[in-house]
């Protein structure tokens, strides 16, 4: 094997990050599916906490972590 090859190993980072998108897809898309894309946008603007905000939020957080997971880690000698 060379030596300028990197294994990185198990990336628990990646995922969790992809699992907290497919979460956050189910429930938007179960959303849009059930009350319309009218509603779906009218409880992401109004000033309450809803499943739609929440469903936004692990999106983010999992993009956050797939990307922390592909960060250059520095190969141990």
């Amino acid at each position: 094997m060379s030596h300028e090859y990197y294994r990185r190993g198990k990336n628990w980072f990646t995922a969790i990050g992809i699992m907290f998108c497919v979460m956050g897809g189910i429930v938007l898309i179960q959303q849009l599916l059930i009350w319309g894309i009218e509603f779906v946008i009218d409880f992401m603007v109004n000033g309450e906490i809803t499943n739609e905000k929440v469903s936004v939020a692990m999106i983010g957080f999992g993009v956050f972590m797939v990307a922390l997971g592909f960060r250059k880690h520095d190969q141990k000698r």
